[in-house]
């Protein structure tokens, strides 16, 4: 009997939870100090989400340094040992393909603080509070 193809719906519930079980093996190698990385065993490293590709072979891994570490010299250390983990991703994941990995700094956490300190200007703050003065 022929397989119903999976929905559009059903196909990106599935594209999220690999990237998700990427993202905890990841974070579990890193956190083990698996790597055999002097750069990568001294630094805390946080990664905060890995994105696949709707065809699950490839997977870019967003990271962040903790503690203000020197976050180029993180990536670098991690993009030289990217054969490694694809080859312990492979090895967990169980898929018939193992997806292709890139690391990248996580620019959220800036984004953030940059909104941050727009909300907090004082220019900002008058104009918040003229607004909600007017709806009284």
């Amino acid at each position: 009997m022929a397989r119903n193809p999976a929905t559009p719906e059903q196909q990106s519930v599935r594209v999220l939870k690999v990237g998700e079980r990427v993202r905890h093996i990841l974070s579990e190698l890193l956190a083990r100090g698996e790597a055999h990385d002097d750069v990568l065993s001294a630094t805390t490293i946080s990664v905060t989400e890995v994105r696949m590709s709707p065809d699950l072979r490839n997977a870019k891994a967003y990271v962040k340094p903790l503690l203000g570490e020197e976050e180029t010299v993180v990536l670098k250390a991690l993009r030289t040992n990217t054969a490694f983990f694809q080859r312990e991703v492979a090895k967990r994941l169980g898929l018939k393909f193992a997806p292709k990995l890139s690391f990248r700094a996580d620019e959220s956490f800036d984004e953030a603080s940059r909104i941050e300190q727009l909300l907090n200007d004082p220019k900002v703050a008058r104009d918040l509070n003229d607004e909600s003065g007017d709806a009284n």
